[in-house]
């Protein structure tokens, strides 16, 4: 069976500053997969090329056996890690609004996460706070039929009860034909929902396997198991 997403040798130069170095990223569908990496490890970067916002220097990705551009448009739903909804629009217009665009988002879906979550259709984006702007960024994205689905860093800015109802959210609404990757540096938070991971550091994969597998092999938690890669590959 294809992978949903299979990069190869794919890099990003910024002139100087970290990109990503020749990743090489096989991912079948039905998983959700932790791209974990401290702040300007390069997952970011990651989550771009995938997506087609940023063109790769070298090598390719596939979503589907598609080389990334029009074709993928409509397999990948991607959460960026800043705000870009207007703060004028009420939260019922931004889902009418993605339901017109998008062939493959469901309406009824979204109301349905935004109760789960305790956000009221009715209020203004400028009159919600910066977590609960969040939750809404999410909602839009898992409410799509996506084939991939690139969440990045979505629970750096909720308070710990939110992160537990965003990842159950994540959860218990995306299709299982398909894949998530959630970009973090919160391994603790994510651990429990994860099938595989993807530690990257320094723009560069540095591990990558099933979390039972590491779990059994370190005898260690997967946050344990980062902070000793990490050093390792620090003294490489």
């Amino acid at each position: 069976m294809a992978d949903i997403l299979k990069a190869s040798a794919l890099a990003k130069d910024y002139g100087g500053g970290v990109g990503l170095l020749g990743a090489d990223i096989s991912l079948p569908k039905g998983r959700i997969v932790g791209l974990l990496g401290s702040n300007g490890s390069g997952k970011t970067t990651f989550l771009k090329l995938v997506a087609g916002i940023l063109t790769p220097t070298a090598g390719e990705v596939l979503v589907c056996g598609e080389r990334v551009g029009l074709a993928t448009k409509s397999m990948v739903s991607y959460l960026p890690e800043r705000t870009y909804l207007n703060d004028w629009m009420r939260v019922s217009d931004i889902v009418e609004y993605f339901d017109d665009f998008y062939e493959d988002f469901d309406s009824a879906k979204a109301f349905e996460m935004l109760a789960s979550l305790n956000v009221e259709p009715s209020r203004k984006l400028k009159t919600l706070s910066k977590g609960t702007k969040e939750k809404v960024q999410l909602v839009l994205v898992m409410a799509r039929n996506a084939k991939l689905y690139l969440l990045d860093e979505p629970i750096a800015g909720v308070d710990p009860v939110a992160r537990e109802y965003i990842l159950d959210t994540i959860v218990s609404n995306y299709n299982k034909e398909a894949t998530v990757i959630i970009s973090t540096h919160l391994i603790t938070d994510v651990e429990k929902v994860l099938d595989d991971f993807i530690f990257v550091r320094d723009g560069k994969v540095i591990m990558q396997d099933s979390v039972a597998k590491a779990r059994e092999e370190y005898g260690k938690t997967l946050d344990e198991i980062f902070r000793e890669v990490y050093k390792c590959s620090e003294k490489a």
